[in-house]
């Protein structure tokens, strides 16, 4: 297991914009620094190439199951005929089901270390509220979840698993914050957006002192804890003596995906040639919308982020994976696909195609993947079949961010098991 993270910081092609605050009201960013961590703060802005994963946190990512296989899907190339040899990282073998322990227990230890006794935060799809809760749980925190009430409304389990760990979980919006309440008062059955839940976490975290706001995306240190995967993923791959020729993973606001590729970023700017894919729905194409500054959250309580958006008050339709309904990508991915290092793909958001193809890899593979997972499959499915057409033996390498365990309703609704 990888010693340190990685910061692709001092190695971008261009110097990454800092966030900024609006022409008008109070600064974003001095309120940055009284709701999150001081270590993340410290790491956000860091142009240290390597960060050392400190002996605590790497005996939480031991006990978290890390490392994590890299698997050789030889009967899913088998079942598509393609001479293509496909590759995915297991990241759904984790305590929660998903990749967004890596950042959790980072940061929940970071909590810890500076006195903290509360953390606030969002949840979408619920794979990030489950990871915190776990964190929070082990280092003894106490935790709310503010979760985007199109989701919570029909994750009956996943809601309880968080509580299982002692989380405190609310529809978003709510009646406990200032925002949610506004929100309710304009629509008593408003279904919610991450951008909401955000401001709610955010809001939450300035009630009291004691209380600390994470985030499970977008921000360079949770893409920086995230790294962990390509890292495992390259000294794997060396191990079996190959190397990708694509990467895919699906993208909500960035954190698997740029965990999953960043390390292999850092060889394409060196002059190494590999295809980044990013998958996502069309119900939220942020990769295709405007490079320019916008506000992470509904509320605006967060600075401004120089990003790939969709408008930080879009209303965007409910998808079963909820994780991808975002309405801006990571400042880090935003500028790398701003300079061509990046390509995308937007499935159609009835996600019929996405869950057919989700299908495939479990009665091939044997594993139910998180719907969100079943875009970063699909993209691998349709580039496996591109090399059937073609002939071409690439090497292509996705990332299982999740398990679908706790999505059954999602496979019953979509496709009629």
């Amino acid at each position: 297991m990888p010693t340190s993270w990685y910061n692709i910081l001092p190695d971008l092609p261009k110097s990454l914009p800092p966030p900024t605050d609006p022409d008008e009201g109070q600064s974003r960013l001095k309120r940055l620094e009284e709701v999150l961590l001081a270590h993340c703060l410290e790491q956000e802005g860091s142009e240290e190439r390597w960060i050392r994963i400190p002996d605590g946190i790497r005996e939480l990512y031991e006990q978290a199951g890390r490392p994590r296989p890299l698997i050789r899907a030889r009967r899913l190339e088998e079942k598509l005929k393609t001479p293509a040899r496909l590759y995915y990282k297991a990241e759904f073998y984790s305590p929660t089901g998903s990749h967004k322990v890596n950042t959790a227990l980072a940061q929940a230890y970071y909590a810890r270390k500076e006195g903290y006794e509360r953390l606030s935060t969002e949840t979408g799809a619920g794979q990030w509220g489950s990871a915190l809760a776990y964190a929070a749980s082990l280092v003894g925190l106490e935790l709310v979840v503010y979760w985007v009430r199109a989701v919570y409304k029909w994750k009956d389990e996943r809601r309880h698993f968080m509580k299982a760990f002692n989380a405190r979980v609310r529809a978003s919006p709510s009646k406990h914050t200032e925002v949610g309440r506004g929100l309710l008062k304009e629509d008593p059955e408003h279904l919610g957006s991450l951008g909401i839940a955000v401001s709610e976490g955010l809001e939450e975290a300035g009630k009291d002192p004691r209380t600390i706001y994470c985030l499970g995306s977008v921000l360079n240190h949770v893409l920086l804890h995230q790294t962990i995967i390509g890292l495992e993923t390259k000294l794997q791959m060396e191990m079996v003596d190959d190397y990708p020729d694509v990467m895919i993973s699906c993208l909500g606001g960035g954190s698997n995906f740029g965990g999953f590729v960043l390390p292999f970023v850092a060889d394409v700017i060196k002059g190494r040639k590999i295809r980044f894919i990013a998958t996502q729905s069309e119900a939220a194409p942020n990769l295709q919308g405007e490079y320019r500054y916008d506000f992470a959250d509904h509320a605006e309580l967060t600075p401004m982020l120089k990003m790939y958006t969709l408008g930080h008050r879009k209303k965007m339709q409910p998808i079963k994976a909820d994780g991808l309904r975002y309405h801006g990508a990571a400042p880090i991915i935003s500028l790398l696909r701003h300079e061509g290092y990046i390509d995308t793909i937007a499935y159609p958001a009835d996600e019929s195609y996405v869950f057919e193809k989700a299908r495939i890899f479990t009665t091939t593979e044997g594993f139910l993947p998180a719907p969100e997972s079943a875009y970063s499959i699909t993209g691998a499915i349709d580039e496996a079949l591109r090399c059937k057409e073609t002939g071409e033996e690439e090497v292509i390498a996705f990332n299982i961010s999740g398990h679908g365990l706790l999505d059954i309703e999602a496979y019953r609704e979509k496709l009629g098991i």
